[in-house]
């Protein structure tokens, strides 16, 4: 059994941790094997997040005056959090993969940057592409342009190269 000196550090703990992070996914992990666990919270650390499970009154109380005071009230059952402060997307793709393995996980609700968010709505954050892929796309559109004005340059000198060589070929150039 903990101390109550232990369960204030845990309580302040988490208090300063929800403080600072953007993303906070709310789940139940009943059902779920010790394996799989850990397979879960490596796959959330693999993300840059972090996986607990934590006690309903525990949560209620780091949560207040976070802005996840509103996800964390009046919370029943077995519960579990997920978090982050880069990318929410990657927390959430991973969590959805997981839940597609390993049906015993279930979401009940989010948070992402400050707006509590439904199940559908943590599913399609998963869906949408990484933060890497995004900058890809973009990097790619903004080079596109910047192809084009290099093949149109290059061909125009490559047209006059060709023009030259053809008057040189029938002897235009002579002097007379």
């Amino acid at each position: 059994m903990k101390k109550r000196s232990d369960k204030q550090q845990d309580l302040d703990k988490l208090q300063a941790t929800l403080g600072t992070v953007s993303t906070v996914i709310l789940s139940t992990f009943k059902g779920i094997k010790v394996e799989e666990d850990t397979r879960l919270r490596r796959a959330v650390e693999a993300v840059g997040g972090k996986y607990q499970v934590v006690k309903n009154t525990l949560a209620e109380r780091a949560g207040a005056g976070t802005q996840a005071e509103s996800l964390l009230k009046d919370l029943t059952g077995t519960n579990s959090i997920a978090y982050t402060s880069s990318d929410p997307v990657a927390l959430a793709k991973a969590l959805t993969k997981f839940a597609k393995d390993v049906p015993a996980f279930q979401f009940k609700a989010g948070l992402v940057e400050g707006r509590v968010v439904s199940i559908l709505e943590i599913q399609q954050l998963a869906r949408l592409p990484s933060k890497e892929e995004l900058i890809s796309k973009i990097m790619f559109m903004l080079n596109a342009p910047a192809q084009r004005v290099a093949s149109t340059i290059n061909a125009v000198s490559r047209s006059l190269a060709v023009v030259v060589n053809e008057a040189v070929k029938e002897n235009k150039f002579s002097q007379s």
